[in-house]
C-alpha cells in the first residue's frame, strides 16, 4: 500500500526544497489520551445493544447506511442500516476494527454512506449477543481512504504534505501513545524545527493496524507543525513508504491460504500470546519445519525445555476480532514463516 497519494514524493536534501514551507489552514487534534490505539480498556458509552440468544442475521449479505455519528478519537460510532428491520432501531453500532480502510487511523464522517455486513458476536465483559457492523467500505467496495484529504485541509506541512525526511525512531510506546524520531542531518529546514520531533499514534503508518513497540528503527516521515508551534512527525514509515506492519518489521511470509486445525495447548491471557497444538499426522511445508528447527534450536541455547508435540506460537493480534481465546479450544488457523521462526495467524474459533 502506498501510504500517500497524489505528486510524487520529493525528499529536500540541501536547500532543494522549492516548496513553500507550510500550507494554510489547520485544526488542532485533540490529545493523546483519546487515541483508540493506545486504549488498552476500551469502554464506550454507548456500548453495541444486547440481541435475543436466538436472533440470526445473514453474516454473508451486503448493506447500506448512513453515518450518523462516529467518534474519531474513541475509535467507534453508529450507522442508520438503509434496509429497514434487519437490525433492532435499524441502528448498528461500529468499531474501528471493522473499518477496511487505506488510513493509517481508520476513522469514519458523520454523514458518509458506507456498505458494511453484519456479526453477531458474544461480548466477553457483558452478558448475551450484541450486533454490530463489520468489514465496512465505500458503497461498491472500495477501502476507506479519507485521511490524507482531510490532512491536506486542516494541517500545515513543513514543505509540503508529500515531501519526505529520513532519520530514526528512538523509540514508540503504544501503551503510551507517542515516541520521538531523529531526523537524519542535511536537511535544509527552517532553524526552529527541532533534529528531535515526537511522534503519535495517528501517524504510524502501521496500515490501519495497532502499532506496535518499536526502537532504534530507520523511519522516514513528513513534518507538521500545531497551532501552537510544535513541530511534530506526519505519517511515519518505513524508508521507501512501506508500512511499519508486523509483517514488514518481522520480515514475515504467509504460507498462504491453506487452513490447519489444532485445539489450544497454551494460552498467556495476561500477555496475549500462546500456543496451539497440532495432529501430529498434519504434514507441514518445508520452509515451516525448516523454520521450526531453527526456532527449537534457539530455544535450547536459552536453556527451554523443547517438546516433540507440533506447536505454533501465536498473538492476541493473529486472532479474529471476536475470538475469545481459551485453553483446550479447538481452532482454525493459517501459517507464517518470519526472523524468529513459524507461528500461526488469522487464528478461528
Amino acid at each position: 500500500m502506498v501510504p500517500w497519494g497524489g505528486p510524487a514524493v520529493v525528499k529536500p536534501w540541501l536547500k532543494q526544497n522549492q516548496f513553500p514551507r507550510f500550507q494554510p489552514g489547520f485544526q488542532q487534534g485533540p490529545g493523546l489520551q483519546q487515541f483508540p490505539f493506545a486504549q488498552p480498556q476500551w469502554k464506550p458509552a454507548n456500548p453495541p445493544p444486547t440481541v435475543p440468544a436466538g436472533f440470526q442475521v445473514d453474516e454473508n449479505a451486503r448493506y447500506t447506511g448512513l453515518v450518523t455519528m462516529y467518534a474519531k478519537w474513541k475509535g467507534y460510532g453508529f450507522i442508520e442500516v438503509a434496509q429497514k428491520g434487519v437490525v433492532p432501531n435499524d441502528r448498528l453500532f461500529v468499531h474501528w476494527k471493522s473499518l477496511q480502510s487505506d488510513d493509517r487511523f481508520p476513522f469514519l464522517q458523520k454523514g458518509m454512506e458506507v456498505e458494511f455486513g453484519v456479526t453477531v458476536q458474544r461480548e466477553w465483559n457483558r452478558a448475551g449477543l450484541t450486533i454490530r457492523a463489520k468489514n465496512v467500505s465505500m458503497i461498491g467496495g472500495m477501502n476507506l481512504a479519507l485521511q490524507d484529504d482531510l490532512d491536506a485541509q486542516e494541517k500545515q506541512f513543513v514543505g509540503g504534505q508529500h515531501l519526505r525526511y529520513t532519520g530514526t525512531l528512538k523509540f514508540f510506546t503504544p501503551r503510551h501513545g507517542f515516541g520521538y524520531v531523529v531526523m537524519d542531518q542535511g536537511y535544509d529546514v527552517d532553524p526552529s524545527v527541532p533534529s528531535e520531533l515526537r511522534v503519535e499514534t495517528s501517524e504510524v503508518n502501521a496500515g490501519g493496524k495497532p502499532p506496535r513497540f518499536m526502537e532504534n528503527l530507520a523511519v522516514e516521515f513528513g513534518i507538521w507543525r500545531t497551532l501552537r508551534g510544535n513541530y511534530k512527525v506526519y505519517n511515519m514509515t518505513l524508508p521507501g513508504g512501506h508500512p511499519l506492519t508486523q509483517d514488514a518489521l518481522e520480515n514475515r511470509i504467509s504460507m498462504g491460504p491453506q487452513t490447519y486445525n489444532g485445539e489450544v495447548a497454551i494460552w498467556n491471557w495476561r500477555q496475549g500470546w500462546g500456543f496451539v497444538r497440532m495432529d501430529p499426522a498434519v504434514v507441514l511445508p518445508p520452509r515451516v519445519v525448516a523454520k521450526l528447527a531453527q526456532q527449537q534450536a534457539a530455544a535450547r541455547q536459552r536453556g527451554k525445555a523443547i517438546t516433540a508435540e507440533k506447536m505454533m506460537y501465536f498473538r492476541k493480534p493473529d486472532c479474529a476480532l471476536s475470538l475469545m481465546v481459551r485453553q483446550g479450544m479447538q481452532v482454525q488457523f493459517q501459517l507464517y514463516i518470519d526472523d524468529k521462526g513459524a507461528g500461526a495467524c488469522d487464528v478461528r474459533g
